[in-house]
């Protein structure tokens, strides 16, 4: 299934009677690459959630290449195409690392594990390691293998570096960037190291309060200092 495009017109969402997004409107176009950013407590993570279905929505719309998603359960966004790997992570602790992928299958044959292990070589010598005697690393990996076995068409990815090594960090980020260019996922990112994110992406968002503060290419922001610092917190990027 070939990559979708995601639109998200005039959303608001939040928790209860908590209000966190304002009117957020976005297109990502289907084989692109957006990277969410903003300072902690914006939004980011609340988008993302909303997008899955796990937030209360107050008003606005989700559309998955044209498909209607904002009445939708969660379960039912993820068979329409939608990828979520949570900073969370929500492995199964009690579960091998292969029972971990085999739930991620769904319909597929049972082979098709055969591409988790491709794309991350480690989980493969850890297969028959419970889920709580993974590291941090192998944890993200086997998160992001597992919903990547249910092969989406939109996958979001949140904060999926937080907190590993700089060596897995580079592996994470390089099995992103292969599964990008083949073409079969539109991916989005929410990354607090930012050029990280900004090497991946072809277009940033970046969250204010709730709102989109700004929109436009990694290379503008990247050449705007004084927005980097106003809504990013950073004195440059390097």
């Amino acid at each position: 299934m070939p990559a979708a495009q995601l639109e998200v017109a005039n959303l608001s969402a939040g928790y209860g009677q908590t209000r966190v997004l304002e009117n957020v409107s976005f297109a990502v176009p289907a084989g692109s690459r957006l990277a969410v950013l903003g300072r902690n407590g914006v939004g980011k993570t609340t988008l993302f959630a909303t997008i899955a279905g796990q937030t209360r929505l107050y008003n606005g719309t989700i559309r998955l290449d044209g498909k209607e998603l904002s009445g939708l359960e969660s379960a039912s966004r993820a068979r329409s195409g939608l990828g979520y790997v949570p900073q969370a992570r929500c492995i199964f602790p009690s579960l091998t690392v292969e029972e971990n992928l085999l739930v991620g299958l769904k319909d597929r044959e049972r082979t098709a594990i055969a591409e988790a292990y491709d794309m991350f070589p480690r989980l493969q010598e850890r297969r028959r390691n419970f889920g709580s005697q993974l590291s941090g690393g192998e944890q993200q990996m086997l998160s992001t293998a597992r919903t990547i076995l249910g092969k989406p068409t939109v996958l979001l990815l949140d904060e999926p570096l937080e907190g590993l090594a700089p060596v897995i960090c580079e592996e994470l980020m390089a099995a992103f960037s292969k599964l990008a260019a083949a073409g079969d996922m539109t991916i989005l990112l929410v990354e607090q190291r930012i050029q990280s994110a900004l090497d991946f992406a072809d277009h940033v968002l970046v969250l204010e309060r709730g709102q989109v503060a700004w929109s436009g290419t990694p290379v503008e922001l990247s050449a705007d200092p004084a927005t980097v610092e106003r809504l990013l917190g950073v004195g440059g990027l390097h």
